[in-house]
Formats: C-alpha cells, structure tokens, sequence
C-alpha cells in the first residue's frame, strides 16, 4: 500500500503544490518563501519520518498570513487523502518535546473530527517574516484539513523561536506515531467501522 498524496491549491492569495509520502525517510525540499516556515516544514519532516516537497508562490507583500494558512490547509488535505479509509493505522499519538528552556506537549487522534487546542504563551512579534501567532493559524489549518483532533500545549520557554520548533518537533513525533501501521490492527481504529464519516 503507497500512502501518498499530491494536492495543488491555487487562489488569488497563493498557490500551493505539496506531495506527501506518509512512509518516508525526510526527503524533499519546502519552498514557501518564509524562511521560518521552511525550517519548521524541514523539521516536521525529519522528525515525522515524511517525504515532504512544498512548493508556495504567496501574496508576501501583505504579509505571511496566506502563505501559512494555506499551506497548512493543503498540507491538512494531503495527511487526510494519504490515510485514505485510516485502516490499520495506529491512531493516536503524543510526544513531549524540549527544545533548550523550551518544552512543548502534542497529543492527537486521527478521529475524522476536525479540532484544534493551542495553549501558548508566545512572545508578540516574529521570527523574520513570520509572526508567532501564525502558529496557532498552522496548525489550526492541518487540523481541519486532515480532520484530525489536535491538542498543542507549549508548556514553558521564553524564546520563540525554540517554543515554535518545540511545538512543530512534537507535533512530528505525534504524527508519526498516530500514521504508523499497528501490525495488530485488522481495520479502521473505531468502534462505529470508520474514521472518514
């Protein structure tokens, strides 16, 4: 079974291309033009074991906000086809995660019901060309794409930059975790027979 998705999402705002290999070893490139975004991408993959290629033109002159949003949207939409009927698969997944004096905690259900929790006390202002609250806007987007419960907690720090990366690492972690096949799991994960209705 190749779990994989390619999605391309064009707007008047952006136009997002992204493939998605849900078994994968880190590889691809992420080009989205915020630079801060790229390396929490780079990171998402490495450490949730994707094969990631992300290819954004976006509207930058008014800011990041589309650019993120949307990549998120159709990063969301490409977890989401990937899974395909979710059989197998184990689910749910958490990871804790520090990051020098930062420490993030990500629990998540691959449910079919789309749902974000962000507790963060991030610092106001941004990281280059993106600004902090951009996070919570991420991942608010992969959750509603690949209609996934997602409760993301950056528990301390003072650096915004390390409390971010904390939160993409773990959020990895989780992912992985949820994604990977249970070789003791004969269906879909649920009571009721599904996890896409």
């Amino acid at each position: 079974m190749t779990r994989t998705a390619e999605i391309a999402r064009a707007t008047k705002e952006t136009d997002v291309t992204l493939t998605l290999g849900l078994d994968g070893r880190g590889e691809g490139t992420r080009r989205t033009g915020v630079g801060f975004l790229d390396h929490m991408l780079d990171l998402l993959a490495r450490h949730g074991r994707l094969d990631l290629q992300v290819d954004v033109t976006g509207d930058l002159e008014t800011g990041a906000h589309h650019t993120v949003e949307d990549t998120g949207i159709v990063l969301g939409q490409a977890l989401d086809r990937a899974l395909g009927d979710r059989a197998g698969i184990r689910r749910y997944g958490h990871a804790v995660v520090p990051m020098d004096e930062a420490r993030a905690a990500v629990a998540l259900d691959l449910s079919g019901r789309p749902y974000l929790a962000f507790e963060a006390d991030l610092p106001p202002g941004g990281t280059g060309n993106f600004d902090h609250e951009l996070t919570e806007e991420f991942f608010r987007a992969v959750a509603n794409g690949a209609r996934m419960t997602l409760h993301v907690t950056v528990e301390t720090g003072t650096n915004a930059h390390h409390m971010i990366e904390a939160a993409f690492k773990a959020f990895a972690r989780a992912l992985r975790e949820a994604v990977s096949i249970d070789p003791t799991e004969t269906g879909v994960p649920s009571t009721k027979g599904t996890l896409t209705e």
